[in-house]
This record gives C-alpha cells, sequence and structure tokens, in this order.
C-alpha cells in the first residue's frame, strides 16, 4: 500500500510539475516572440498520457483493496464457522460426560443378579 501511495505521489507531482512546465512557457511565450507551440504539445502529450496512467494506478488500487476486502470477509467467516464448531464441539463433550456419567450410575444402582443367583 505504501508503494502504491508513494507512485501516486510521484505521478501527480509529475503532473503538477508538467502544468507548471507548461504554463512557464507560456508566460515566457507571451514576454518572447518565439514559437514554443511545439514544445507545448509535447507537454500537453506528457500531461494526458500522465493522466491516464494515474487513473489507471488508481483503477488498480481499488481493484486491490476491493481483493482484500474479500480476502477479509472471506477470512472472518472462517473465523467465524471455526468458533461455532468448535463451540458446538465443546457442548457435544459435555452431553457425551453427562451420558457415560448417568450410564455408570445407572449400572451401580442396578443390584448385581449373579450375586443374587448364589444366596
Amino acid at each position: 500500500e505504501l508503494w502504491i501511495s508513494l507512485e501516486e505521489h510521484q505521478d501527480a507531482l509529475e503532473l503538477i510539475m508538467s502544468k507548471y512546465r507548461q504554463q512557464m512557457l507560456q508566460l515566457l511565450q507571451g514576454r518572447k516572440g518565439e514559437d514554443t507551440e511545439p514544445v507545448l504539445e509535447v507537454h500537453q502529450d506528457n500531461c494526458v498520457e500522465i493522466e491516464s496512467q494515474i487513473n489507471r494506478i488508481f483503477e488498480m488500487g481499488e481493484v486491490m483493496r476491493k481483493a482484500v476486502q474479500v480476502d477479509d470477509d472471506q477470512f472472518f467467516k472462517v473465523q467465524e464457522k471455526l468458533a461455532q464448531l468448535e463451540l458446538e464441539n465443546k457442548e457435544l463433550r459435555e452431553l457425551l460426560s453427562i451420558s457415560k456419567e448417568s450410564i455408570e450410575m445407572g449400572k451401580e444402582d442396578v443390584p448385581d443378579v449373579d450375586a443374587q443367583v448364589t444366596k
């Protein structure tokens, strides 16, 4: 993200400097009778190209942000499902433990049939 931000700032700075150069050339053109049109056209072409690159960078950044958001959402869904399954597992283990205890207690309460037969 920092790298993308740095590139965006550099491109914006290039655009600003290009516009500054263009204005300076126009100012010089007003002072001097020299023909600066070819230079201005080159700078304008550069400005258009830089603007299109900046727009593409912004679009790529937006796509990356959306991809990160989708990944984060998926991660949180998995974490939520995992927590739900862990809670369910804990509850099932408690029920199993209670069931085992009741079965063991039931065996203790039933008198031993073999012991009664031998009496």
